[in-house]
């Protein structure tokens, strides 16, 4: 969480390829302490550079956009989503065979893993790096396009008065926070920032415990009859479909964006609830992949709509505003109901607690949804009324006219 506010500022200012290769630095350091690493200090490194890794992902998903014309937005968030989780589900599938079928040791996993991390880092190091960033790089081509140009000279204005420290206010903080503030005021961008923060905070949650949750419904110690990587599988491979899927959604977002978000998220309380009350771990199984699922659909949408209504600077500005708030929601959550300082919940508590959390924001996005029907509705009635009133003053003006004079008649 401490490093979130940081790499999204250099996200800009770097012009994304770096944080990029920096991410891919940091993974593989993960896994070389997790594979050499003996000792507390070791792991305390390891939950660092993990920390970095997952800050960093706020550059991918904005590079995603800096490379397609805005007509392309949410097809490219359901391609670069649903081609992250198709990674995943390798992954998953081949370290389930290697253990169901090869005896494969962890311990030759993690290997396997790390030679992945190499192999992704040099073709992190052949990516394409954007000309300019927004809020720091101040120069601007003059054979932009007009309106972009201007925008950008407003917001890197050069030849201004004052000191250096002045200088570093105007032009990155206080105008960040002018952005910030304009940027919420739009309804949709507002809607589904809300959304990548709450539900992803929630969703996370929920992973970080399902494992815990599967062992108490079905305890073993035999390797060869644990099938969460098959599972994991399963719900990525789901998932990507979903994502891909949602590329090619056409409806009007405007009006059934809440209602869309609503019906997902009361579906992700049902599955919640049925994961926590069930005693057959492949009920739990089913009811996670589809819950993992229906998450990664609505992931893809939300990365759209927010980045089609922004410039493609912005974009990684906002995506680590989200993720930033929904990190530190996070934290709150874990630390007061798992946390032993805390409540210290026992696992099938907490997913009473999950389950109560979902609900709530089904509840509030379903309001929010039959109150924005109901402002559309209104809004087409009045419209139509006023187009009907000069109809009817048209049309009693032609009979007045139509009645014959009585001084022609005699």
């Amino acid at each position: 969480m401490a490093v979130l506010v940081p790499v999204f500022l250099l996200t800009d200012y770097l012009r994304y390829k770096p944080v990029l290769i920096l991410q891919s630095l940091s993974h593989i350091s993960v896994w070389l302490l997790l594979i050499f690493g003996t000792d507390v200090i070791a792991m305390q490194f390891m939950e660092f550079f993990y920390g970095i890794t997952m800050a960093a992902r706020v550059a991918y998903s904005s590079y995603i956009f800096s490379l397609v014309a805005p007509a392309r937005y949410q097809r490219a968030a359901g391609f670069s989503r649903s081609s992250v989780l198709l990674g995943v589900f390798l992954s998953a599938v081949l370290g389930q065979l290697c253990v169901t079928l090869g005896g494969v040791p962890f311990q030759t996993l993690n290997y396997i893993s790390l030679g992945f991390m190499i192999f992704g880092l040099i073709l992190t190091l052949f990516l394409q790096r954007p000309k300019k960033s927004l809020f720091f790089n101040k120069s601007v081509s003059k054979h932009e396009n007009g309106i972009n140009n201007s925008e950008l000279q407003k917001m890197n204005p050069e030849g201004k008065a004052g000191g250096w420290c002045s200088r570093w206010r105007d032009s990155v903080f206080i105008r960040m926070l002018a952005e910030l503030k304009g940027i919420f005021r739009h309804p949709q961008l507002r809607l589904w920032s809300l959304w990548w923060i709450f539900n992803s905070a929630g969703y996370y949650l929920m992973l970080y415990y399902v494992q815990i949750l599967w062992n108490e419904i079905h305890p073993t110690r035999d390797n060869r009859r644990v099938y969460n990587g098959g599972v994991d599988a399963a719900s990525t491979l789901l998932g990507a479909v979903t994502s891909f899927a949602a590329g090619y959604v056409k409806i009007r977002w405007s009006l059934w964006s809440e209602l869309v978000i609503g019906s997902v998220t009361a579906l992700q309380a049902g599955l919640l609830l049925l994961m926590n009350t069930t005693t057959n771990i492949w009920v739990c199984y089913v009811a996670y992949v589809l819950f993992r699922s229906s998450y990664q659909f609505l992931v893809p949408l939300a990365i759209f709509q927010i980045a089609s209504s922004l410039s493609k600077e912005l974009c990684a500005l906002v995506f680590g505003v989200n993720t930033f708030f929904a990190t530190v929601l996070k934290s709150i959550i874990t630390f007061v109901i798992a946390d032993k300082r805390g409540l210290a919940l026992s696992v099938h508590p907490q997913f009473y607690v999950y389950f109560g959390y979902f609900t709530v924001l089904a509840v509030v996005y379903l309001g929010a949804s039959v109150w924005v029907i109901i402002q559309h509705n209104q809004k087409k009635d009045t419209k139509a009324d006023a187009q009907d009133q000069p109809e009817t003053a048209g049309e009693q003006k032609g009979a007045t006219n139509n009645i014959p004079n009585k001084e022609s008649q005699a």
